[in-house]
């Protein structure tokens, strides 16, 4: 069944992912894109945010919950505490959650197993992934998805600078109905 049918709900997904496909490393960004930090935060707040119980722990303990977003932590143990979050032992109940409450624009925020469930469950509308053009070593990774099914927008190039070590390229993938 696809969670998304009939729904008034866009569901996007949102990463940073290199060239290499690495998304993070021993639990932790691999770079320091201001910029791109700066789109996550403006795309991102005033929405429900769904992320893995490894990704919220790695978020540092003053940014924990996500401020200005209703953070949903996904894990299967229903003793964990998630602070001011809300936890969800799925991806679908998650995503119910945040249709419950009359969200309009969710958006799943990581790590790479939650991305891969998401891609493999269909439900994803949107995903903007930031292409970081370099190729750090890394634990994680975005999974693989078929470019074919997806539309591609360019939404900023940016060079490296003295505040990014890598340029990179922020796309929109908007799904093929």
């Amino acid at each position: 069944m696809n969670v998304n049918e009939n729904a008034v709900m866009r569901i996007s997904l949102i990463a940073a992912v290199a060239d290499n496909g690495v998304i993070g490393k021993d639990n932790d960004l691999v770079w320091s894109l201001p910029d791109d930090m700066s789109f996550f935060k403006a795309s991102t707040r005033g929405r429900h945010v769904i992320m893995g119980r490894k990704n919220y722990e790695s978020i540092p303990h003053k940014y924990r919950p996500l401020p200005g977003r209703t953070n949903i932590i996904l894990s299967r143990n229903a003793e964990y505490d998630a602070s001011s979050a809300k936890r969800s032992p799925s991806l679908e109940s998650a995503l119910d959650t945040a249709r419950n409450a009359g969200e309009t624009d969710c958006f799943i925020i990581g790590g790479g197993q939650i991305y891969k469930i998401a891609l493999e469950l269909d439900v994803v509308d949107t995903m903007y992934i930031t292409h970081v053009h370099g190729t750090p070593e890394g634990d994680a990774f975005f999974p693989e998805f078929d470019s074919s099914l997806w539309e591609m927008q360019v939404i900023d190039d940016h060079p490296a600078d003295e505040r990014h070590e890598f340029s990179f390229t922020i796309c929109a993938y908007h799904r093929i109905k």
